[in-house]
């Protein structure tokens, strides 16, 4: 009989409380204590990927514990577990991009995690170093160009997108994208401030059109050669390949160069223990099992992304070719968030 994983569209406490409410009053327990005890754990993610869901039920097979998912937005999940508060149902929070779980590990809603198995299968540039939150996935922000109307080969790093030759053919994503918030955050702990500060406005003036609110449109306005070059992270590129939203959509992508920034900016989709779960041990052994390389390699193809280590077995990432990631750590560009949002603010990023 196969196991179910329901993505819960009621509130997550009146789901769960149907679920097993019943059970813990004839029993005189607290939601929490029967939860605990019947070895079930909640979990909020900002992922939406049947695969993911595919792995919640293998990791049920082997342990035996249960997995309660609700999926939403980064932001919603974080908002909501703030005015949970105690009460909240979740054991584990799955978020995509590091400032995220900056954000909430700064917000005080995860706890400190001890374990030797995330230690060793996470590298340690891509986690918390108080070990409250550790990668899953690998990203990377790269450039695609339309051979058409800008040699790939003129494209060798992230600050050649603010040579003046590209004016008028450049296309971003608005500053209210975390992706483009990371990229200039890392780019202001390699390169300073200053530095930073002149290659945004570099880019701004070079830009072609009106901003994008999303990756895919601006992979398609640069397929279809309204824009030379733009900046985008791989897996929309992958997906679009992949066929996932139709013919049109991949002959597109077909036209394009993907170019790898040497080095490249890497970013993360990661969880970590809810500070007020009622089931941490088994919270953590589902982040363990979620970062391990047999674990780590699902989660990261559902997306098209990479797993922690490698470049795993998808066959467009492989086409894409290999990269250099720079080195800058997931919880550095967390903390520089905020500073560079008023970075680019202050230079005019959409």
């Amino acid at each position: 009989m196969p196991l179910l994983i329901p993505v819960l569209k009621t509130p997550l406490p009146v789901a769960l409380l149907a679920l097993s409410g019943a059970a813990a009053l004839a029993a005189g327990l607290s939601l929490g204590e029967a939860r605990a005890q019947s070895q079930e754990i909640g979990v909020y993610s900002a992922r939406h990927y049947n695969t993911d869901k595919q792995l919640y039920q293998q990791f049920t097979a082997r342990t035996g514990i249960k997995v309660r998912l609700l999926e939403a937005k980064d932001d919603a999940l974080i908002e909501r577990l703030r005015a949970e508060g105690k009460n909240s149902p979740a054991d584990v929070l799955v978020l995509v991009d590091a400032a995220r779980l900056d954000k909430a590990a700064d917000l005080g809603l995860f706890r400190p995690m001890p374990s030797a198995s995330l230690l060793r299968d996470v590298p340690l540039s891509l986690r918390d170093s108080k070990g409250r939150w550790y990668g899953l996935t690998r990203r990377v922000r790269v450039v695609i160009v339309n051979p058409k109307q800008v040699a790939p080969g003129s494209i060798r790093t992230y600050a050649d997108l603010a040579k003046p030759s590209l004016k008028g053919k450049l296309c971003l994503r608005d500053r209210r994208s975390v992706y483009n918030q990371s990229l200039v955050a890392d780019q202001m702990i390699l390169r300073g401030d200053a530095a930073a500060a002149r290659w945004v406005k570099g880019m701004t003036a070079n830009v072609t059109k009106p901003v994008f609110t999303s990756d895919t449109p601006l992979i398609r306005a640069v397929g279809n050669g309204e824009c030379g070059v733009g900046l985008v992270n791989t897996y929309y590129v992958a997906r679009m390949l992949a066929g996932d939203s139709g013919a049109a959509d991949q002959a597109l992508a077909r036209r394009l160069k993907v170019v790898f920034p040497d080095p490249a900016h890497v970013n993360i989709s990661g969880a970590g223990v809810v500070k007020t779960s009622s089931n941490p041990q088994a919270a953590v052994k589902l982040i363990e099992f979620l970062a391990s390389p047999s674990g780590g390699r699902g989660y990261a193809e559902a997306n098209n992304e990479y797993p922690l280590r490698g470049t795993g077995n998808n066959p467009i990432l492989k086409q894409f070719g290999p990269f250099k990631a720079d080195g800058v750590s997931a919880e550095q560009m967390g903390a520089k968030n905020k500073a560079a949002v008023k970075l680019m603010e202050a230079n005019g990023w959409p």
